[in-house]
C-alpha cells in the first residue's frame, strides 16, 4: 500500500522541504533582496551537488547525460527556475506575497494541462476530485484580507494588472518546468537530472544579474553573516533536498497529482508560521487548512 503511493509520499515531503526553504528565505530576502538570494542558493546547491555527485557517483558533473538530457533539462531548469523564480519574487513587488501565492495555487492545473497535451498523461476522477479539494482549501486560505466584508468579493481583481500578470508568469514557468523535467529524464538518474536543472538555473541568473548589473547587490548580500544562514538553510532544503524530492516523485507519480499536493505549502506552513513568528491565524485559515488535509488524503485512499 505504501509503494502504490510512494510518489504522493515523496511529493508531501517536497511539500515539507519547500515549507522550510520559504521561512528561510522570507527572512533572507528582507535582508538581502530576492535577485541576490535566488543567485546565491543555486550557487550553494550547484557546489553542494557537484560535491555529493562526487562521493555518491564517482563524478563531478553529469557527463553521463545524453544530449537529450541536457536539452530538455536545462530548458527545465531556465524555465523553472529563472523564468519563474524571477516572475514570482518579481510579482511581491506590485501585490503581496499572499496574493501571489493565490495565483501561484494554479500551477497544478496548469501543470496537468501542459502534460495532458505534452506527455499524454491522464487523471482519474478521484484525483481530479482530490485535486479541486486541495486547492479550494489553498485558496481560502490564501484569500485571507482585511478588507471590509463588502469589498471581499472583489479580492481577486482588486490588485495591479502587471503584479498578477508577474505571478501569472511565474506559475507558468513553475509548471512547465516539472513537465519538461519529467520528459527531460526519460530513465536518467534523478539526482543528475537535478544537477543539471541546477547548473542551468544557476547559468541563467548569471546571464540575467549580468545584463541588469546588479553584482554589488550580490556582493553585498554574500558578506552578510545573517542572511547567508538562511540563505544556506534554503538552499539545502530547497534546491538541493527540495528539488531532488520533487523529480523523484515525479517518477512514481503524475505531473497533476505531485504538482497538487507540493501545492499545498500556503497550507502547511501555518503551524510553523505561528509558532516561529507568532502570527495569529484566523478560524477560516484552519477551516483551509483542514480542507487541504482532506483532498490530499484522497490520494491515499
Amino acid at each position: 500500500m505504501l509503494n502504490s503511493h510512494l510518489g504522493e509520499l515523496i511529493a508531501l515531503g517536497t511539500a515539507l522541504c519547500w515549507t522550510i526553504t520559504a521561512l528561510a528565505f522570507q527572512q533572507a530576502t528582507r535582508k538581502a533582496g530576492s535577485l541576490s538570494v535566488n543567485i546565491i542558493r543555486l550557487l550553494i546547491a550547484f557546489v553542494i551537488y557537484m560535491l555529493v555527485s562526487a562521493i555518491l557517483r564517482g563524478r563531478f558533473f553529469p557527463t553521463d547525460a545524453s544530449q537529450f538530457n541536457w536539452i530538455w533539462l536545462s530548458i527545465s531548469g531556465i524555465v523553472g527556475f529563472v523564468f519563474g523564480d524571477f516572475f514570482l519574487f518579481k510579482s511581491y513587488e506590485h501585490i503581496s506575497a499572499r496574493i501571489s501565492m493565490l495565483v501561484f495555487s494554479l500551477s497544478p492545473p496548469f501543470a496537468a494541462i501542459i502534460s495532458w497535451f505534452t506527455l499524454g498523461e491522464t487523471m482519474s476522477i478521484k484525483a481530479i476530485i482530490a485535486m479541486m479539494i486541495t486547492m479550494f482549501g489553498i485558496v481560502l486560505v490564501v484569500t485571507k484580507n482585511n478588507n471590509k466584508e463588502h469589498h471581499s468579493k472583489q479580492l481577486a481583481f482588486a490588485f495591479p494588472i502587471k503584479g498578477l500578470l508577474y505571478a501569472l508568469l511565474g506559475t507558468i514557468g513553475q509548471a512547465s518546468g516539472l513537465v519538461l523535467s519529467k520528459y527531460g529524464m526519460e530513465g536518467y538518474n534523478v539526482f543528475a537530472a537535478t544537477q543539471i536543472r541546477i547548473i542551468a538555473g544557476t547559468a541563467g541568473f548569471i546571464v540575467l544579474i549580468s545584463i541588469i548589473k546588479t553584482w554589488p547587490k550580490v556582493k553585498a548580500a554574500s558578506t552578510n553573516g545573517k542572511a547567508m544562514k538562511f540563505i544556506s538553510i534554503g538552499a539545502i532544503f530547497g534546491p538541493f533536498i527540495g528539488v531532488y524530492l520533487s523529480l523523484l516523485a515525479l517518477k512514481f507519480t503524475s505531473v497533476g497529482i505531485a504538482s497538487t499536493i507540493m501545492a499545498i505549502i500556503p497550507v502547511i506552513i501555518i503551524p510553523p508560521a505561528m509558532i516561529i513568528y507568532k502570527e495569529k491565524v484566523s478560524l477560516k485559515e484552519v477551516v483551509g487548512a483542514i480542507i487541504s488535509v482532506i483532498g490530499v488524503a484522497l490520494f491515499f485512499v
